[in-house]
């Protein structure tokens, strides 16, 4: 593989108090320029994660940084290599991601993580998931009939229900894809729409195209779609029909009321899977109005065959920022809803 890990002196280096130091040695080139990214870039990303220092000289990393940290960098960087050395690409995010992944999750194995994949993708572009919450969502959609995926926008809810619909269809466990979302404006008045009735509503459909195309062909998606293999459609659509032999995805789920998610789920039919995806904190629907997601989880979590799947803040696998922006109106809310709790608290006091 070409990587010689800690060096002895190096080993004896590490637990000596502050200033704790490790190397590992890459022998061979290729995967060290994988590894440490154009002009070091990958390293500066793991620093920044794992809270170290990073030098390279030769084909020898330098590691400084306090015991702990210096030993879990150590750790992070020879499981970076052998994974790229099996052939897996990574970007400086995905590494610093993964890093982070470890730091949570001292048990998990890189290498388990990133073999686990759900469906290479039109472009040979692998999918698999890309933390512990993803690994769990992924098992669960496997092993259920019914699950619910509620977490912050970037967790990779939607993208991975429709990786493993594609992969169900291609490995002929069902026979069709059904995607659907409720048609709710978000936040804002769109007005009159032409068009046919398909017309009207694709805008609301179109990130379920957007990750369907990102799975396959397009052309191949078009036939399956014209073919009605692979049908997008909004949840108005569904009422009274029986979906067997079907993957089907509701999207945005947080937009439906309980009336409306009890009808989806009582479209389920035999031999099919439903996957559930939403975020309780973006709903578009009326003040005052419950919505179907949260209503359902907790209705139906504990029931054997359904599983329902948390992500958080911490599991956002988009730009870096968004997983501060979603942590910055969360603490937001949070504080509202303490200070709304303590004036009810000071008015019945005061009663």
């Amino acid at each position: 593989m070409g990587v010689a890990g800690a060096s002895e002196s190096a080993a004896k280096d590490v637990g000596t108090g502050p200033g704790t130091s490790a190397t590992v040695e890459v022998t061979d080139a290729e995967l060290l320029l994988r590894l440490s990214g154009p002009n070091s870039a990958h390293l500066r990303s793991l620093e920044s994660a794992l809270g170290v220092s990073l030098g390279l000289r030769g084909h020898t990393i330098h590691i400084q940084g306090d015991e702990d940290a210096a030993l879990q960098a150590e750790r992070v960087i020879l499981e970076l290599v052998d994974v790229l050395g099996r052939g897996k690409t990574m970007s400086g995010l995905e590494m610093a991601r993964a890093a982070q992944t470890l730091q949570r999750h001292p048990d998990v194995k890189l290498r388990d993580l990133f073999d686990d994949v759900v469906l290479v993708a039109s472009r040979k572009k692998p999918i698999a998931p890309k933390g512990i919450a993803q690994q769990i969502y992924i098992q669960a959609i496997r092993d259920h009939d019914v699950v619910f995926g509620i977490g912050p926008a970037g967790t990779g809810k939607t993208y991975l229900a429709m990786a493993m619909a594609v992969r169900s269809l291609q490995a002929k466990l069902v026979k069709r894809i059904i995607l659907t979302r409720p048609a709710v404006e978000a936040g804002e008045k769109l007005g009159f729409l032409p068009g046919d009735l398909a017309e009207k509503v694709n805008p609301y459909l179109r990130p379920l195209y957007d990750a369907l195309h990102d799975m396959m062909d397009i052309d191949k998606a078009q036939a399956l779609l014209e073919r009605g293999t692979i049908e997008v459609a909004p949840l108005a659509f569904m009422r009274g029909r029986t979906l067997n032999d079907s993957f089907v995805i509701l999207d945005e789920a947080q937009n439906t009321t309980p009336d409306q998610m009890k009808m989806f789920l009582t479209r389920l039919g035999f031999e099919s899977k439903a996957v559930i995806t939403g975020d309780a904190t973006q709903t578009d629907l009326p003040e005052g109005r419950r919505s179907g997601l949260d209503d359902a989880a907790n209705l139906l979590g504990k029931i054997d065959g359904i599983r329902v799947c948390y992500f958080t803040d911490a599991d956002v696998v988009r730009h870096p920022l968004v997983q501060r922006i979603v942590r910055a109106y969360d603490g937001r809310d949070a504080r509202r809803e303490a200070q709304r709790q303590a004036a009810e608290q000071l008015g019945g006091d005061e009663e």
